[in-house]
């Protein structure tokens, strides 16, 4: 939970008064106008987090808060700092202007283009660039300066970058040096706590040799980021890490649903998945936690404002032009579940990738993602997987394609590590959970009613 924001801050993208949303990645301040936008551009672009009304890590907060008051909105701004960009027209938005188009065009300008931010003198191996500009965030992360290392960040420096000399990645210095901020930075840039050194030590074993217990039981909870996730999600409960517990895997209270065959099939087809297409398809269902607990903090927060409109609402995740067309699809369709659909989804997910560390996988298929979105969407209708028609026209498949990005690979780690235990929840605190979320959702549903009705 955020501390109380002092009252000199103000909107990095308009200078409006009292922002009440951080972009966590880009360590800025914003407003519910901007932030409207912001969610519209995919966590890939801005990562949001409201600053009073959604559950914050203390360490992560800190290291949003120095960013924004050492200038960190001066690295994504940079040309418009420059005399000449006022002769040439160029402007940030302000308060008064409106969010489409005015405001809306300017920070999909500055976070989706990068139009502001300095560039580096164009050379003709861009990968010696980027290992010069991470050779050189593996040596600042050993101090406190975090917006050197969010401008080297953002000029293409790698997080989890393996150093050839030392033998080692920028956030194996950052845990030695006790830089907890630093190691925060890394983390939402996709830097790894379960890498492995020259040695075969990971950023959690620096952090304990060198003492920094409060930093190993942080990097601890980053590995496990998307499970613990999901599981809250659900459930309302985090796993005890401290206390060896690392997973927790909901039940559902409608039991009848395992007997079924559909979802017998679905779970199949989940377990068949190559390594590389689980992680995938578990990274996309956190997106979409993500997106639908964003969205409803954000509805719950406007109280009648002009801003709940079609033009504010986020239906589905936004594509990720570093995703192959067919990934984007199914990444849109999970919007399609209802609570139950999504929660059947999101405890096989948990389920499996327990699974998949006591064992060895089943063999892959490629087809089995979208086999499987179509089979949970189908379990409550009683559809055939036959009679389900396609949303979308067919697309060439990139499945071939290397997607295996790093803050994909990041990710997929924190969901599947080794030692997960059980701590089963009760259908009791299930249905608790799952009636204050679906009261949650009629609420918005009829201030949303209100608001047009005042509208009329």
């Amino acid at each position: 939970m955020s501390k109380r924001l002092r009252s000199s801050e103000v909107c990095a993208d308009c200078s409006g008064p009292d922002p009440s949303w951080a972009s966590v990645n880009r360590g800025t301040f914003i407003c519910d106008e901007c932030c409207s936008v912001h969610r519209s551009l995919g966590r890939h672009i801005s990562q949001v987090r409201h600053l009073k009304h959604t559950p914050w890590p203390p360490t992560l907060l800190q290291m949003v808060e120095t960013l924004y008051n050492n200038g960190a909105n001066s690295i994504w701004e940079h040309s418009l700092l420059d005399p000449a960009s006022l002769i040439s027209g160029r402007r940030k938005a302000n308060p008064q202007d409106k969010v489409h188009p005015n405001k809306a065009e300017f920070i999909r300008a500055k976070y989706q283009m990068l139009a502001f931010v300095h560039r580096l003198p164009c050379r003709d191996d861009d990968s010696v660039t980027a290992k010069d500009l991470s050779k050189q965030l593996h040596s600042s992360v050993r101090t406190g300066n975090l917006e050197t290392c969010l401008r080297l960040l953002s000029l293409g420096a790698q997080a989890n970058f393996f150093h050839p000399e030392k033998g080692n990645t920028p956030l194996h210095v950052a845990a030695k040096a006790g830089q907890i901020l630093q190691a925060e930075l890394l983390a939402v840039y996709g830097a790894d706590p379960g890498t492995q050194d020259a040695s075969g030590k990971t950023p959690v074993d620096y952090a304990r040799q060198g003492g920094h217990h409060e930093l190993a039981e942080r990097l601890v909870e980053i590995q496990y980021e998307l499970t613990d996730r999901l599981a809250f999600y659900l459930c309302g409960r985090k796993p005890d890490h401290k206390n060896g517990q690392h997973f927790i895997i909901p039940q559902m209270a409608d039991s009848s649903l395992d007997l079924s065959e559909l979802a017998k099939a679905a779970k199949k087809k989940l377990q068949s998945l190559s390594n590389h297409l689980f992680e995938e398809l578990a990274m996309d269902v956190y997106d979409e936690v993500d997106r639908r607990e964003t969205d409803a903090v954000w509805l719950a927060t406007q109280n009648h404002s002009t801003l709940v409109t079609e033009t504010t609402v986020v239906p589905f995740l936004p594509v990720n032009p570093e995703y192959s067309s067919t990934r984007n699809q199914g990444r849109q369709k999970l919007a399609r579940f209802n609570a139950h659909e999504f929660a059947t989804l999101v405890i096989d997910i948990l389920s499996d990738a327990k699974r998949r560390q006591q064992g060895s996988p089943l063999s892959s298929s490629k087809d089995n993602v979208e086999l499987i979105l179509k089979t949970i969407s189908n379990q409550h209708s009683g559809e055939s997987q036959d009679n389900d028609q396609p949303d979308y026209d067919s697309v060439a498949s990139d499945e071939d394609t290397d997607l295996d990005t790093t803050a994909s690979k990041a990710h997929r780690q924190k969901s599947l590590d080794s030692d997960l235990s059980d701590g089963p929840v009760t259908v009791q605190e299930f249905m608790e959970v799952k009636n204050a979320l679906v009261a949650s959702e009629a609420k918005i549903q009829q201030l949303m009613k209100r608001h047009e009705a005042a509208c009329m």
